[in-house]
C-alpha cells in the first residue's frame, strides 16, 4: 500500500451539468490518474459536497451523484462535506491516518472554491501536497475567464507557506 492518495474533489452532476473549462479533456485525465493510483495500491478518494436539504447537491438529488463521465471503483473511498474545505468536520483526516497517507494528489472544480481551499488545509494538516496543473476546472467568471483563475491559481499554489512548503504543480501525465 502507497503512502499517497489522490483527492477528487466536487466532480459531480449538479456541477457538470454545465460544461466547465476543458471539463472533457479534465475528465479523461482524471480517470487515467485515478486507474494509476490503484494499479500501484493507492487510494482514491472522491469528496463530494452536501448541500442543505432543497440544494441541488443535497444527498438525496441527482445532482449530488459523481459525474457520470467518472469511473469510480467500488474499493474507491467516498468522503461527503459541507463546505469548501474537504477537511472541516469530515471523516478526511482520519481516513488518511487509518491509510498512513503523507501525500496528497488534489483534483477536481472548483479551482478557485473547493480546490483551493482543500489544499490549503491539506498543507496546513502537514501532507505533501501535489497539484496537477491541469487536473482541475471552473467556471468563467464576470472578472476572469477559467482559464485565467486556473492559471493565477496554479501560479500561486507553489508559495504557500506551510510546515511542508508550498504545493508542488506536475500535470497529471507526469504523476507517476
Amino acid at each position: 500500500m502507497s503512502n499517497r492518495c489522490l483527492l477528487i474533489v466536487d466532480v459531480q452532476e449538479g456541477l457538470f451539468s454545465t460544461p466547465r473549462y476543458d471539463s472533457k479533456a479534465l475528465i479523461a485525465r482524471l480517470n487515467r490518474l485515478a486507474a494509476r493510483f490503484r494499479a500501484e495500491g493507492s487510494r482514491v478518494i472522491y469528496v463530494q459536497h452536501c448541500g442543505p436539504e432543497g440544494d441541488a447537491l443535497h444527498s438525496s438529488e441527482p445532482g449530488h451523484a459523481l459525474f457520470s463521465a467518472l469511473e469510480p471503483e467500488p474499493d474507491d473511498l467516498r468522503v461527503a462535506k459541507e463546505s469548501c474545505d474537504a477537511f472541516l468536520n469530515t471523516s478526511l483526516a482520519a481516513t488518511l491516518a487509518d491509510l498512513g497517507a503523507t501525500q496528497l494528489i488534489v483534483t477536481g472544480f472548483a479551482t478557485e472554491f473547493c480546490v483551493d481551499t482543500t489544499i490549503r488545509s491539506a498543507l496546513a494538516h502537514g501532507f505533501e501536497t501535489i497539484v496537477p496543473e491541469d487536473g482541475h476546472t471552473t467556471a468563467d467568471r464576470p472578472h476572469l475567464s477559467a482559464r485565467q483563475v486556473i492559471e493565477h491559481h496554479n501560479a500561486t499554489w507553489p508559495w504557500l507557506i506551510s510546515p511542508v512548503g508550498g504545493a508542488k504543480m506536475m500535470r497529471c501525465a507526469d504523476i507517476i
